[in-house]
């Protein structure tokens, strides 16, 4: 055996197929798009869900129930959550997400009553449900909505 005799395995190697090349090259004339129609112009694009003039899927489908675009998602921390935070008088959502207390810099922050709070602090949240106004305000602690 000798390296300068290998080749490659037959059929293992295929000729690229060269489209629009005359008539003798195998793929003249139509280049393999057939006749006529949209797939065979220059620059054809099928648009998203098009299924070949059959009511595409998305139409079929029933549509159910109500979709509010103007719903306000909070990302919700309860009181006996901040009760943890011991070294910090004043809590704000960049706290929350240093400590992980929060995924997401940018989405709301709603505090919520479930648990005690027994000192006074300040925190700045985007809402406060009305049970934890009351047990901060109760703690002399201050809040402020952002």
């Amino acid at each position: 055996m000798n390296l300068g005799t290998l080749t490659y395995a037959p059929g293992s190697r295929k000729k690229r197929k060269r489209i629009g090349r005359g008539e003798a090259s195998g793929q003249g004339c139509t280049a393999g798009k057939g006749h006529k129609g949209a797939r065979s112009r220059s620059g054809f694009k099928s648009k998203t869900g098009f299924e070949g003039g059959q009511t595409p899927l998305q139409r079929r489908m029933p549509k159910r129930g109500f979709f509010n675009r103007f719903r306000v998602e909070y990302q919700v921390v309860n009181l006996k959550d901040l009760e943890r935070i011991k070294d910090i008088e004043k809590i704000d959502p960049q706290v929350l997400f240093e400590r992980r207390l929060i995924r997401k810099k940018n989405q709301p922050v709603k505090i919520l009553g479930v648990g005690e709070i027994d000192r006074q602090i300040e925190i700045a949240a985007h809402a406060f449900s009305k049970s934890a106004k009351e047990k901060i305000e109760a703690a002399q602690g201050r809040i402020s909505v952002l």
